[in-house]
This record gives C-alpha cells, structure tokens and sequence, in this order.
C-alpha cells in the first residue's frame, strides 16, 4: 500500500465524510505549486477557494506570521494588543469604511452581519420587534450554520437541518424586479454576493448591483457584499463591487485575509452600522487575535500597491481569452472576471478534475458541470499556460 493509500485510508475511516476530495494527500507547498506525500508535484488550480490568493507560503506573509510567533498570539478581547489598532484602522481604510468587526471563519462574519443589519434595524430604522427581512439570491453560498443554509437553495447545504430560521426571503439572482417586490418597509438588508463562487462562478447581468445599491438607498436597507472569495484582489480589482463602481455598507471578508496561514474573516461598515453594537453583545475569543492581526496587516499592505490587482487584470484576460477558444461541443459557456473562471461543461465535471489531477493540475467541480479554476494571484503566464494546456488534453480524453 503506497503512502497516499494509507493516509486516505485513515480518512475513510476517521473522518467524517463530509467532503468528496480528489484522491491526492499534499504535504509541501510553495508558490503555486504542491507536492504530495509521494513526491510528486501539482499546480494549484483552486488557491484554497481563494484563501491562498498570494500563493503557499508567501514569503512576506510567513515572516509577518513568524514574527508574530515569537511575541504573543492569543490574549482574547479581554485586552488590547499592539497588532489589533493598526490592523483595523488599514483594514477600514483599504475599504473606505470606519470600523472593523474581525472574526475567524467567512461563516462567522457572514452570521455577524445578519445580526448587524437586524439590530441597525430595530434601533436605527425602527422596524418592529422581530420583524426585520432580510433578502438573499438563489444560488447564494454564505457558509454553513444552521440559520446560513435555511436560505440556500442548494439541497445539499440545506436538507435535513430544519427548523429554518425565519426572516429571510430569497429571490432569483440578477432579477432586479424579483427583488423590488420582495422589499418592504421592514427590510433591513440586502446579502449578496457580487459573483456567486460555490454556485459556479455567476456573474450577475451588467448594471445588476448598481441596481441593487439603488434599491437599497431607496428603501434604507443595508447592501451587504459577501467578498469572501470575490474580494481582495481575486477578480482584478480589490472588491468585485468596483467593476461597477459600487460602494455598499458591509463588505464580508475571509479566505484571502488570513494568507492561506490561518482563518481571518472581518466585517467592514462606517459607524452608524457597527456601532450598533455595545460590550457584550458580540464577540470571539480568537476573532481579531494578534497572530491574525499580524497576517491580516500584511495581506492589507501587499493590496495596498494594487500589483496582484493588476496581475489578475491581465492574466484573467488571458486565461478568459484561452478557455473561451475551447470546443463548444465539450464546453458550454465559461463565466467569472479575474483569475477566476467557471467552465460549464456539457458533461460531467469530475471525470475531468480526476483527469486533470493524472496531468499534475488541481482543480475543483462543482455542482456536476462545472470546473472551477482560481489559481494564485502570482502564478507566471507560463504555469497558467501550462496548466490550460493540459485542460485541453483533459477535455480531449
């Protein structure tokens, strides 16, 4: 029995099956690129759903986490620490906002903006007591708490884990009509996502989230931007919103925050929005801890230069330009923006994510017909070539 044999063995047995993993066991990584317990190498395709956007091991984000080891990393909010100030004032200030509300994983900031929006509700709109809406999209993925997947529309995510909790009403994603007749005078917000990452990589129809920001003014309800895996460079520009030069009142942020090192996630508004909260009424022990801090200040510094902006600028363009000369008998439609893309095939998508895995490249489907690909924002255009070339073999098989 060879080493990944083993080791997936012990998976089988011990672990939850929660997860359908590609059968490879990775135990080194750099840059773009992974090794498995075997020795061989793999270009990373995926990037971690977006959380290794500056690529395994990034040099600047391990010396900032190494540094930080060797001081403190954990004293919980009870006190402040000389990483927590700085880290949510050039949070704030990359995005334009007032305050930080840091947290750990995507899910833990998505559920710390409902709670947000539902208590700027009450005690700055004024809707009745336990009657805040709020509106979410079909397709959506926001995480996996219980009240999370009571608004998914994906069976998977979402059966055999009622009762739901109320207060939400889902409408067709970029169905600007849908969503004007589902706002009402006790909506309090708005959760979207500016492209939906789990759903296949949708972009919504152009001019659909200026409308939405629109609808939100007009209705004093909060536009919440789910930039979990949208955000933070992964579409050529800092936050998926800026493709049509939108602004809303929350940005949800995680995987490319916490560097690929550790789980960062952050919700960022001006005052009037987090400022409803008071001592005691929210928190984490381990969300804005300084090890976090310290990665997450470095993740802000390296955005800063707009460089792997710009880097997924021009190679998404070329990635974009290479999938979409690929045949339209095996492939439908390729959709994203940046260094990400979904392919929607005309048959399954596993068959060829395992095919590619035998060709050294990693990436991921989703729901039966679609490949997604996300590789680091620092990949070279000869890796990124390499790796088309070698969906092409994929998609020939």
């Amino acid at each position: 029995m060879t080493r990944t044999q083993q080791l997936r063995a012990l998976s089988e047995e011990h672990s939850a099956h929660n997860y359908h993993p590609l059968p490879v066991v990775i135990a080194e990584a750099e840059g773009a690129w992974v090794t498995d317990v075997e020795g061989r190498r793999y270009l990373d395709m995926l990037s971690a759903y977006s959380a290794v956007n500056f690529g395994h091991r990034n040099p600047r984000l391990i010396a900032a986490a190494q540094r930080q080891l060797e001081r403190v990393t954990l004293v919980s909010r009870a006190f402040d620490h000389d990483q927590f100030g700085p880290f949510v004032a050039e949070l704030a200030e990359l995005a334009g906002k007032d305050m930080v509300l840091p947290m750990n994983s995507g899910a833990e900031a998505v559920e710390t903006a409902l709670k947000a929006a539902r208590k700027w509700g009450y005690e700055v709109k004024g809707v009745p007591a336990d009657q805040a809406g709020i509106i979410t999209f079909e397709g959506n993925f926001h995480g996996r708490t219980t009240t999370i997947v009571g608004f998914s529309t994906d069976p998977d995510a979402r059966n055999s884990y009622g009762p739901y909790t109320p207060g939400f009403r889902t409408v067709p994603y970029g169905d600007a009509e849908a969503l004007r007749a589902a706002m009402d005078e006790n909506t309090v917000g708005v959760l979207i996502e500016p492209i939906q990452g789990e759903a296949g990589v949708n972009v919504p129809p152009s001019g659909f989230l200026k409308t939405v920001r629109e609808l939100c003014t007009a209705g004093n309800a909060l536009m919440i931007a789910d930039e979990i895996q949208s955000g933070l460079g992964r579409t050529g520009a800092t936050f998926a919103v800026e493709h049509e030069g939108v602004v809303p009142d929350m940005y949800l942020l995680g995987k490319a925050l916490g560097g690929g090192i550790l789980p960062v996630s952050a919700v960022v508004a001006d005052a009037d929005v987090l400022g409803v909260f008071r001592p005691g009424q929210h928190g984490s022990t381990f969300g804005g801890n300084p090890l976090a801090c310290a990665v997450g200040r470095e993740v802000v510094a390296m955005l800063r230069t707009g460089e792997f902006q710009e880097r997924s600028r021009t190679l998404g363009a070329h990635l974009h330009r290479r999938l979409g000369a690929l045949p339209g008998d095996v492939v439908r439609e390729v959709r994203g923006r940046g260094l990400w893309a979904g392919v929607e095939l005309n048959g399954k998508a596993r068959p060829v994510s395992e095919r590619l895995m035998e060709l050294g490249v990693l990436a991921k489907e989703t729901h039966e017909t679609t490949l997604r690909l996300a590789p680091p924002l620092m990949i070279d255009q000869e890796d990124l070539d390499w790796a088309l070339d070698q969906l092409e073999i994929a998609l020939r098989d």
